[in-house]
């Protein structure tokens, strides 16, 4: 379901006892204060922090995040317990969240300023998703869902160990309290999973009990006679949709391929505390397409807003929040925006009518007029302006990922075959050498995902993973990018990266990445004089470059523009970098857990990715096409999540969109169809 656009909270902050809500009527936390009602009534009522000692992870889901101080309480306790869980997750639904100058305002007198003020530094732009904040390295995340709390909480998948129900006054807020919200936190709820909530109106505790919680009454507070607490006890036990069960009893991944997909995993993993090892059959990381110089990271616009735009642009939230942190510790790029051209467009007028039907804030996108696209170095044409946008030297990338504790790497290794012995994965070599063991795998080596996935099998030899009658094996497309010297006469270097019709962008040297082809098969190693010259008619258009090589410089070549490739080889100004995308049909990536291969005599195949049968512990994250840098944070947060079971950072459509099962639940879905 396509979420509607956000509108923050207008904030009354003349009340001397609290900031309000004027649309609600009501304080955004109690007067006697916001910690002091957190630590009575969400903390001490879900029997916290005695309940998450000595845990591996603990996940909260909160309904209304307000003014954040719930969080915040939660985060400070956490971090004062010298018996805290490993990591703490807490995910939060709100739907009309406060603008970050709000935010700073309303937390300026916290009672733990220095976890506010990483709280408002690390605010997202208010977009109706799912915004992963990590904190603490991580051991600490925030997922903040921005949307209506009955839709988002349909769409979440997580295992809930405590709840805060925290909306404004059911008298006042009725849909924060309403049977549906109730419901969705029963299919959330984990084993012994507990809820804490200041109210105690019959309607909340009805819902509550409905919902399979038994409900008891508790000392309140501040005047308050009575709140409400609740256990988890359902008459029955309640199913989860077969692929999105994750176990947390798997403590090692091997992954396979060392280019952008299996660095972004294996740090993510490790990040939940599994260890990792990644093979890959080249001596260093990013010895394929992840060793370009450099590449773009930015998200798309439609104005439908469906599946493509908003998986795009989670991924390109995902990425700006990554490549921050990656920047911050030495990793070469830049994210301070990033221009794509509307050339089928004369003014920006449609642009900006469409982006305001949409709802999208500014911090996120831009519609920018043909004047102000010529002075950032491109033409003249209107442009989206993605200020989250921007570049980052993909081999850096990789190594800073590969660098985090708990990630080892192995170098000219190749993995040729998996087999699983019934409790654990073989990894095996060409001989059928045994290289290493795990308990579960990560396939993400690009366009041999699919192969390598179909050499999987049991320990009686047979294959497990649905083979490419149900999973299509993805295409390969070769590429080749341009590097133009900055010293080269007519050369505009842009003063944002710039993408249309091919893409430009400038370099930490001064030299301009441009590109790239695409030739579909096409095995072909060498940089091609016909493709430099490609490239540069792209550049040309980008940015308004203009070269000149007298002819006959140096060599007489088939056109003018292929004499000017060869030209500026010649001279030393020009050279390039050949490797190959893996694309699925649909343009979207392969994320999640393999599907199993369909018994003949197995009755009706699900149609439904989330239902369909899974190799137990085998993983695949590839087909990011030209997209891999945008793409590669999300993908390894959503294969750690999956692994580890730990809250996923996308809506359960999106993931669909993703599961590499989507094929095959199509293939099932088109043979029913009449006719």
């Amino acid at each position: 379901m396509k979420p509607e656009p956000i509108i923050p909270a207008e904030v009354d902050f003349s009340d001397p006892l609290g900031p309000r809500a004027p649309a609600f009527g009501d304080r955004y936390h109690a007067a006697y204060g916001a910690f002091e009602q957190a630590a009575h009534v969400f903390l001490g009522g879900n029997g916290l922090p005695a309940r998450w000692q000595g845990r591996d992870t603990f996940t909260v889901l909160e309904t209304g995040f307000g003014l954040g101080n719930n969080f915040l309480a939660t985060w400070a306790a956490w971090r004062a317990d010298p018996q805290r869980s490993a990591r703490l997750r807490f995910v939060s639904i709100e739907k009309h969240p406060l603008r970050v100058a709000d935010l700073r305002r309303a937390l300026a007198s916290s009672r733990a300023p220095e976890l506010a003020t990483q709280l408002w530094l690390s605010w997202p732009p208010l977009t109706p998703d799912l915004h992963v904040l990590p904190f603490e390295d991580g051991r600490v995340e925030l997922l903040l869902v921005l949307g209506d709390a009955a839709q988002r909480l349909r769409e979440l998948v997580a295992s809930v160990d405590a709840f805060y129900l925290d909306g404004f006054a059911p008298d006042r807020n009725p849909g924060m309290w309403s049977p549906d919200v109730f419901k969705a936190l029963s299919r959330l709820a984990a084993p012994g999973a507990t809820a804490a909530t200041w109210s105690a109106a019959h309607a909340v505790r009805d819902g509550l009990q409905q919902a399979g919680f038994a409900w008891r009454p508790a000392e309140g507070i501040g005047g308050k006679r009575h709140i409400t607490l609740a256990a988890f006890a359902p008459r029955a036990p309640l199913r989860r949709p077969l692929a999105r069960t994750g176990s947390r009893d798997v403590r090692t991944v091997a992954i396979v391929g060392g280019g952008l997909a299996g660095a972004a995993c294996a740090q993510a993993l490790a990040r939940e505390g599994l260890r990792c090892t990644v093979f890959d059959r080249a001596p260093q990381p990013a010895s394929a397409a992840s060793g370009n110089p450099a590449g773009l990271f930015h998200g798309v616009f439609h104005a439908d807003d469906g599946v493509h735009a908003r998986a795009h642009r989670a991924a390109a939230l995902a990425a700006a929040r990554a490549y921050g942190r990656a920047m911050a510790n030495g990793v070469t790029g830049r994210h301070d925006g990033l221009l794509r051209l509307v050339p089928e467009h004369v003014d920006a007028a449609p642009l900006a009518a469409a982006l305001a039907r949409s709802g999208l804030p500014a911090d996120w996108l831009e519609a920018w007029r043909a004047d102000q696209v010529q002075a950032a170095g491109g033409p003249g044409c209107p442009a989206w302006f993605y200020p989250g946008g921007g570049w980052i030297a993909p081999g850096e990338l990789v190594r800073w990922w590969l660098g985090s504790a708990g990630v080892a790497w192995r170098g000219a290794c190749a993995v040729a075959r998996l087999r699983h012995d019934g409790s654990q994965w073989q990894l095996l070599d060409a001989g059928g050498e045994t290289l290493a063991t795990a308990g579960a795998v990560v396939i993400a080596n690009a366009g041999d995902a699919t192969s390598l996935w179909s050499r999987a099998t049991g320990a009686d030899g047979r294959p497990l993973a649905a083979d490419t009658h149900w999973v299509p094996a993805l295409a390969s497309t070769r590429g080749q990018v341009s590097i133009v010297a900055a010293a080269t006469p007519g050369l505009r270097a842009p003063r944002w990266p710039i993408a249309g019709a091919g893409y430009a962008l400038t370099l930490a040297s001064g030299d301009v990445l441009c590109g790239a082809t695409t030739h579909a098969d096409d095995p072909d190693t060498d940089a091609r004089l016909a493709d430099h010259a490609h490239n540069l008619r792209q550049l040309a258009a980008v940015t308004g470059s203009s070269f000149s090589a007298p002819r006959p410089e140096w060599v007489e070549t088939a056109d003018d523009d292929t004499h000017l490739a060869a030209t500026l080889v010649a001279r030393g100004q020009l050279h390039g970098r050949v490797a190959w995308r893996a694309t699925a049909g649909d343009r979207l990536p392969l994320v999640g857990a393999v599907p199993l291969q369909p018994a003949v005599d197995g009755g009706a195949a699900p149609d439904q990715p989330r239902h369909w049968p899974r190799v137990p512990g085998l993983f695949v994250a590839a087909g990011f096409g030209s997209r891999g840098l945008t793409w590669a944070p999300l993908a390894g947060r959503l294969i750690a999540s999956w692994i580890a079971d730990a809250p996923y950072p996308l809506p359960s459509d999106l993931v669909d969109a993703l599961d590499p099962a989507r094929f095959a639940a199509r293939a099932v879905r088109a043979s029913r169809r009449p006719g």
